[in-house]
C-alpha cells in the first residue's frame, strides 16, 4: 500500500492548542491489541467494598514508572492515575512557577518518556503507539475526571476498553 491510498486518522487533538502550558490533562493510554498485560480488576464479594487491582509484574514497572515522573519533570505532578488490565489513566499537571515554559515539557513529551521508561524495563513495547488526550477547562470537568479514574475499577466490566 502506498502512502497516498492510507486511511486518514481522526484527529483529537485540539488545533492550536500549546500542549505545554500550565493546566491539567486527562490522558489514556492502551496496551497494544488492548492486551490485559497491566492488571487485573477483582470485585469483591461484600456489598459496598470497592474491587482491588491486582498489578501484573508490568503493571508494577507502570506504577513505579508513573511515581517518577515528578523526579524526572518537576514541572508536572501526577494528580491521580489508575492501572487498568490494558490501558492507563492519567491526571496530570504541568505547571511553571517561574513563567519559563521552556522547563515544562509536552504532554506528549511525558507519555512518550513514561512508555519510553516501562519498554526499556520491559525488553519490548508493550503500548499502542497514540494515546488520548483530554484539556481540563473547568473545577467540575477536574472532579468528574478524578471521579471517573477512582470508579473505573468499579465498572470495568462495562469499560469501553474492556
Amino acid at each position: 500500500m502506498d502512502n497516498f491510498n492510507r486511511p486518514t486518522r481522526k484527529q483529537i487533538r485540539m488545533p492550536e492548542f500549546d500542549y505545554n502550558s500550565n493546566g491539567a490533562y486527562f490522558l489514556t493510554f492502551c496496551t497494544k491489541d488492548r492486551k490485559p498485560l497491566l492488571s487485573s480488576v477483582s470485585v469483591g464479594t461484600t456489598i459496598g467494598r470497592p474491587p482491588d487491582i491486582i498489578l501484573t509484574e508490568y503493571g508494577h514497572i507502570t506504577e513505579e514508572a508513573i511515581k517518577n515522573i515528578e523526579n524526572v519533570y518537576p514541572s508536572v505532578h501526577v494528580d491521580n492515575f489508575v492501572i487498568m488490565p490494558n490501558h492507563v489513566h492519567l491526571l496530570l499537571f504541568l505547571y511553571c512557577d517561574d513563567g519559563r515554559a521552556m522547563l515544562v515539557p509536552t504532554v506528549a513529551r511525558v507519555v512518550q518518556q513514561l512508555k519510553s521508561v516501562i519498554t526499556k524495563h520491559i525488553g519490548y513495547s508493550i503500548w499502542q503507539t497514540r494515546f488520548y488526550d483530554h484539556v481540563i477547562r473547568t473545577e467540575r470537568d477536574y472532579r468528574d475526571i478524578y471521579t471517573y479514574i477512582d470508579n473505573n475499577p468499579a465498572h470495568w466490566a462495562e469499560d469501553e476498553y474492556y
